[in-house]
């Protein structure tokens, strides 16, 4: 469970077992919410509420893979 207050980010799950896009989603967040591991991309959770919703992730991903909750209004990014 999250403790993230403000944002959640979702990475659609054979996706996320991608390197290639695991370094890529690490290379391009400014805030360090994602990590390429081992077993691809993982999401530094103490890191949530410090996005900035640039969309940097969401551009970088194929279509639908990253989705960007906001907790506080229920909008996800892409709209």
């Amino acid at each position: 469970m999250s403790e993230a207050l403000f944002i959640a980010v979702e990475v659609e799950e054979r996706a996320a077992r991608d390197a290639e896009l695991a370094a890529k989603l690490e290379e391009v967040c400014p805030v360090d919410i994602f990590r390429a591991g081992e077993n691809g991309v993982e999401i530094v959770e103490e890191n949530l509420d410090e996005c900035v919703l640039c969309e940097l992730c969401i551009n970088a991903a194929p279509p639908g893979v990253v989705r960007v909750v906001k907790l506080y209004s229920g909008e996800t990014l892409p709209a």
